[in-house]
């Protein structure tokens, strides 16, 4: 009998702009205060990606070729990548294929995937279920953003919270039953759409100049519906991802969770008997990177890793949607 393949995460990457965004900056563009954004939601600062020509899959280049540097592998030996993003270069080709361009991963084939703040986790479960078919070897997951691009910074509902960046994981085949992607819990709900989204540059309302002068080209978020739908949404499904796998927060190394709102994390963590001190927090450095937040923990954090620790991956985000994920890390 051979032992069930896992998808372990074998290498991880990341890349955030040079540039800065702090609160003293926004509070020359809106009504905001430092202290205002900092008690609401714990960002102190964020990156943005400047420059002509400078698009999201100039975030995932850095960040795949990083991790591929660490694993010791060319990009011509990916075999699949896969983009979490809602901030893709252009509509077509996806970001992922000019991604597999420019590192020259000539033997990969990709995708991008849009589940806006659960993109990584959503693009994770995907690639562990290629990883687990047996027909590829090294699958790259990334999440993305530069949210700069559809933010409105006349709009203190968002400019305050948003930021750019991307992390990428190599994920491998492991039979070892102490590495890898364990468990997962997806959710989404279309009824959330009112309430975070954006409005034009799709089909129902394509791109025109009434909706450019509408401003219908940015994000839109109502705060308070999200914010309740995100505490209830990541800390319910962390627990119930615990719960149907006979863990407790004792159990649990790590918290991983999407960079919102420092209150939805530390509800989260609350509700699964969890330790502050157990939770990844870069919120105050990077904002809301969006698909990019849980990676660059990551990639913030792989030095703090050990070999078995259980890690929860969970986010919540626009439409809506939602979710947890159990990771066994490998290295």
């Amino acid at each position: 009998m051979t032992n069930k393949i896992t998808a372990a995460i074998t290498a991880v990457g990341g890349y955030v702009p040079e540039d800065r965004l702090t609160n003293a900056d926004l509070e020359k563009m809106v009504d905001t205060t430092d202290e205002w954004i900092r008690t609401r939601t714990g960002v102190e600062e964020r990156r943005i990606l400047k420059g002509e020509g400078k698009a999201t899959s100039d975030m995932v280049v850095p960040a795949v070729q990083e991790l591929c540097r660490k694993r010791g592998i060319e990009p011509s030996e990916i075999d699949c990548l896969i983009v979490g993003t809602v901030t893709p270069d252009m509509v077509f080709p996806s970001t992922a294929n000019l991604a597999c361009h420019k590192l020259g991963a000539v033997n990969a084939w990709g995708f991008d995937l849009a589940a806006a703040c659960s993109g990584f986790l959503y693009s994770l479960s995907v690639g562990a279920a290629l990883i687990e078919s047996g027909r590829y070897k090294k699958v790259v997951v990334v999440g993305a953003d530069k949210m700069s691009s559809i933010i409105d910074y006349t709009d203190r509902a968002t400019c305050i919270i948003f930021g750019d960046g991307a992390g990428a994981v190599l994920l491998e085949p492991s039979t070892d039953p102490e590495s890898g992607i364990i468990d997962s819990i997806l959710r989404s709900d279309g009824g959330g759409a009112p309430h975070l989204h954006m409005k034009a540059g799709g089909s129902l309302n394509p791109a025109s100049h009434e909706t450019v002068d509408k401003k219908m080209h940015y994000a839109y978020q109502e705060g308070q519906p999200v914010f309740k739908a995100a505490v209830k949404g990541m800390a319910d499904v962390s627990y119930e991802l615990l719960e149907r796998n006979n863990l407790t927060g004792d159990d649990i190394a790590w918290l991983v969770p999407h960079q919102a709102n420092k209150r939805i994390i530390d509800a989260t963590a609350d509700r699964i008997g969890l330790s502050h001190d157990k939770v990844m927090l870069n919120i105050q450095r990077f904002g809301n990177t969006t698909a990019a937040t849980i990676p660059l923990c990551l990639w913030e954090w792989e030095s703090q890793l050990k070999k078995g620790d259980n890690l929860v991956l969970a986010a919540f985000g626009g439409g809506f949607t939602w979710g947890a994920i159990w990771v066994k890390w490998a290295y």
